[in-house]
């Protein structure tokens, strides 16, 4: 059973480079190469043909080239603007000058048919302009998804819902996502300044309530590391997350996306992660993936697999 989250995480005080400070010369262990191949054009043709939105592109993610080549995307519905501003994301921010699109969960399906894809992530901005969240949005892409490709194993990584009726998150759930993920992304101490729209233990309780709902579900979350936190807070997540009875554990080093984003304090080493990760397995995580260009989404299938094959070995 999830443990109590009564007793609050000692807070650390963090620090965060300024915006204006010169930005830091990336380490050869992150670069990446541009995409260029004919798979990841093929991709992107079918992104455009169902006018569909990833976070791939809108994030900047890293490792858009390697997976598009191998005809692996996150589909980020619920449009192109978010909400919030976060100051990590670069993502657009504002007013949405639209309503969900009804037609978008089918164009989502036909699209992971037509990619041929074993595991899906479906993602999205946050839309607290909408009553609900956008949790029925994702009920019905989770449904589209299932009648299309029954076969497909279907992951969302879902926003925090905070300003909505708690009860929404049953909508989500009862539609039976095989992951439910939700990103605490940083330490709480760096909240203020990473996440200002957000509140830690909500974004923590929201995952617990997610796994009492369906103990079947797997849970996942991961942070950035690189903001300005030190790793006794890092080390505290992890047992926050536990305590929330999180199944996957995501670390990966945060990229400053523009000048105007929040400022990189550091490239962590991958020592560092994997000491993070040995750390990870030591408290209990069924999944851990740490290194330095790991994102939610990155290998997602192939870490499926390991874990439902983690939670196997261990009921058995």
């Amino acid at each position: 059973m999830p443990r109590d989250l009564s007793i609050r995480a000692e807070r650390h005080p963090e620090k965060q480079r300024r915006p204006d400070a010169p930005r830091l010369k990336k380490p050869d262990w992150i670069r990446v190469k541009a995409p260029v191949s004919e798979g990841y054009r093929e991709t992107a043709a079918i992104m455009r043909e169902h006018r569909l939105t990833t976070v791939c592109e809108e994030a900047g993610c890293p490792n858009v080239g390697e997976c598009w080549s191998q005809g692996h995307a996150t589909m980020m519905i619920m449009g192109e603007v978010c909400t919030r501003a976060c100051t990590f994301c670069n993502v657009a921010t504002g007013k949405p000058p639209e309503p969900l699109d009804a037609f978008e969960p089918g164009r989502v399906a036909d699209a992971v048919s037509k990619l041929g894809l074993a595991h899906v992530v479906v993602t999205s901005v946050d839309r607290d302009d909408v009553g609900d969240g956008g949790a029925e949005h994702f009920a019905r892409t989770i449904r589209a998804i299932r009648h299309r490709s029954p076969g497909t194993t279907i992951e969302i990584l879902t926003p925090d819902f905070l300003r909505c009726d708690p009860s929404v998150l049953e909508v989500v759930v009862e539609a039976r996502p095989d992951v439910f993920n939700h990103n605490l992304e940083t330490v709480p101490g760096l909240y203020p300044e990473v996440r200002p729209g957000a509140r830690y233990f909500h974004s923590l309780r929201l995952l617990q309530r997610a796994k009492e709902m369906d103990p079947s579900i797997f849970t996942k979350s991961g942070i950035m590391v690189g903001l300005g936190e030190d790793r006794q807070a890092v080390l505290q997540v992890m047992d926050d997350m536990r305590a929330a009875d999180i199944d996957f554990l995501t670390i990966g080093q945060y990229l400053q996306p523009t000048p105007k984003h929040h400022a990189v304090d550091r490239y962590v080493t991958p020592d560092e992660f994997a000491s993070y990760e040995r750390a990870a397995w030591g408290k209990g995580f069924l999944m851990v993936s740490a290194t330095p260009l790991t994102r939610s989404s990155y290998h997602a299938g192939d870490d499926f697999a390991r874990l439902r094959a983690a939670r196997e070995r261990a009921l058995a």
